[in-house]
């Protein structure tokens, strides 16, 4: 089994994967996976609260995969081994915890992902750089063009679509206020152009059934069938 769900934002969300609020787990082993689709937020200060959080997720009976979102430390996330997974390259956070590397597409209990991770901060002018937002919150060219690679290499084809925010079109439907910028343009085409089931992303800390394809998420975690 696969779940998706939203933001965690270090321990300020993450309550939503007790087993209070997400029962199923009861019945899921490592073989399955639940996946953050950004602002997952665990890899901020390396405290020791951060660090109690990552041990009582590593000890749940899945396997959590997550993207990143806009507010992460990238610097911090840099010193994380890189390792082979899902014929692509993760990086291994603790035990059965994996950061699903930008611009790649992840064949994950036999289904395709594209996944592609970062957005602009709309808090930013209220941050400090390097100690609480990071210019690397946005993907680069080199990013964008390797993940226009991957698509190539998968003919524009796959069965599920990860994003922290979302393409430009959808996100004017669901939230005009935020700023359009280089990657929700990206993303935009990507959707013009690529083949898909559903997308999933987070962001915008609202739970939204957009249409059959679109999928915001924040509070609910859903599974990919």
């Amino acid at each position: 089994m696969i779940y998706v769900t939203g933001d965690t934002h270090g321990d300020i969300d993450i309550t939503k994967l007790s087993v209070d609020r997400f029962p199923q787990q009861k019945n899921l082993s490592k073989e399955d996976y639940l996946i953050v689709c950004g602002d997952f937020g665990l890899v901020w200060d390396g405290s020791k609260r951060e660090l109690w959080w990552r041990k009582w997720l590593s000890g749940k009976s899945f396997t959590t995969l997550w993207i990143d979102g806009n507010h992460e430390n990238f610097e911090y996330l840099l010193d994380f081994p890189v390792v082979d997974m899902f014929g692509g390259k993760v990086r291994e956070i603790a035990p059965s915890i994996y950061h699903l590397e930008r611009g790649q597409v992840l064949t994950i209990d036999g289904k395709k992902f594209f996944v592609m991770g970062g957005a602009s901060s709309h808090d930013k002018e209220y941050r400090k750089e390097h100690i609480s937002w990071w210019k690397e919150e946005m993907p680069s060219n080199e990013e964008m063009e390797a993940a226009i690679d991957a698509l190539d290499a998968n003919g524009w084809s796959v069965d599920y679509v990860l994003t922290h925010c979302a393409p430009r079109s959808v996100q004017l439907m669901l939230a005009s206020w935020y700023e359009n910028d280089a990657l929700t343009g990206f993303l935009e085409r990507v959707r013009q152009d690529l083949s898909f089931k559903r997308w999933f992303f987070g962001h915008y800390h609202m739970d939204a059934q957009l249409n059959e394809q679109f999928v915001a998420l924040y509070d609910r975690i859903i599974p990919i069938t």
